[in-house]
């Protein structure tokens, strides 16, 4: 029967279903730390019960708990919230609802299981991950940061606070989260004192690096409740000030939420003011990188002049080249990135 449990339709027609689909969905993340026995057993478990809802998106699941970024027709919005209490640690559960949301952030369900939700490099089983920071909502976040002696840290990766970030955040220059852990604990050593405030997309990120944090022997470590998703929603329903500047990076076909006015990035390619994220067209890139209209037109939607000409040869001589051809994408460098598969924000 597992068989069943997995998509049997190609990316491309599942990606051409979304788009012309005038179904309104709405898209969700949401995250749980918890221990599973059987990962794979409850991802199948978990398959079933979303797939008859017509539930798409990307979710991980590992012993550690489970982590996801789906859309919902709306429609069956109800029918999901009793599927989701239906389990017994998702009862209660926050969901953050997309704040710009065009209702094609995801073309098919995919459920996989891994060693961790989110890969860390911590091997020390003294770590525990329930051992997290106080939680802040966006209210206390604001009266919290007022104070400049409190420490603010983007627990992102570098493309994602490219393009937004709260102000006065310290943004680590790191590609990876398993990097940025160190690399914080390391760069605030001197200051275990101080109050640190923590944040990353949806929660789940700045969760676990708060509870690293006091691993590594910091006092007083809070986090952003529900990540910057959370934080604009509640500013929005209370008419709160806005602290946060910019896009919201988010890992769907969206790429992005817009949560204030300002454009604080620029194209990669011109240098143009620009905060709009696109992959490479050239599907043995599949770069990512921000790229102004002008420069979509002038690179055919690719990274560079090599890409957009190498999409214009036949597809048998792509194939071919593309063994031996070195493109943007297989590199890994600050300010061009291939979006990365460690997290999927919760």
């Amino acid at each position: 029967m597992s068989k069943f449990l997995y998509n049997r339709v190609n990316r491309q027609e599942l990606k051409e279903r979304i788009h012309q689909s005038a179904e309104p969905r709405i898209t969700i993340s949401f995250y749980k730390y918890v221990t599973l026995r059987n990962p794979q057993l409850f991802r199948d478990h978990l398959f079933g019960l979303f797939d008859a809802l017509g539930v798409l998106g990307r979710i991980y699941v590992a012993r550690e708990g489970v982590n996801a970024q789906i859309s919902v027709p709306k429609t069956h919005f109800e029918d999901f919230k009793v599927a989701m209490d239906s389990i017994l640690f998702f009862q209660g559960l926050r969901l953050n609802i997309a704040i710009e949301d065009n209702g094609k952030s995801f073309f098919a369900l995919i459920i996989k299981v891994r060693r961790k939700i989110v890969a860390d490099g911590i091997d020390d089983p003294a770590f525990d991950p329930s051992n997290y920071g106080t939680h802040l909502k966006a209210e206390e976040f604001n009266q919290l940061t007022d104070d400049p002696d409190t420490i603010i840290v983007d627990m992102r990766n570098h493309y994602e606070s490219e393009v937004g970030r709260f102000e006065r955040a310290i943004v680590p220059p790191v590609d990876t989260f398993r990097e940025e852990l160190p690399y914080v604990a390391e760069l605030l050593a001197e200051q275990k004192h101080k109050k640190i405030v923590m944040y990353c997309t949806g929660g789940i990120r700045c969760e676990k690096a708060s509870a690293y944090m006091k691993y590594r022997g910091f006092e007083n470590v809070f986090q952003l409740e529900g990540g910057i998703i959370e934080y604009a929603r509640q500013v929005r329903a209370r008419e709160l000030q806005n602290k946060f500047v910019g896009k919201n990076f988010v890992f769907d076909e969206r790429l992005g939420e817009r949560i204030s006015d300002a454009v604080i990035a620029h194209c990669h390619q011109c240098g143009a003011p620009c905060d709009d994220h696109t992959n490479c067209a050239n599907t043995y890139c599949h770069l990512l990188f921000i790229q102004c209209p002008a420069c979509r037109e002038k690179y055919a939607g690719c990274c560079s002049e090599q890409c957009r000409d190498f999409q214009y040869l036949p597809e048998e001589t792509r194939r071919e080249r593309a063994r031996t051809e070195h493109f943007n994408g297989s590199r890994f460098r600050h300010g061009h990135f291939k979006m990365q598969s460690e997290t999927v924000e919760g």
